[in-house]
């Protein structure tokens, strides 16, 4: 995941920062509890699509 991506990159249901979860490949709202699907190198940033933890 870029770095200057990442800075960018809000969770779109709290506006939140995000964190890169390396290991699962999935943008971490812990916020939210969500995390964000990365397929083909592009974040699934739909919060109906993320899976809580």
């Amino acid at each position: 995941m870029d770095p200057k991506l990442l800075e960018i990159l809000a969770c779109p249901a709290c506006k939140g920062g995000l964190t890169y979860d390396e290991k699962d490949q999935k943008l971490v709202c812990k916020k939210c509890r969500l995390k964000y699907t990365i397929k083909d190198d592009i974040p699934v940033m739909l919060a109906d699509q993320a899976e809580r933890f």
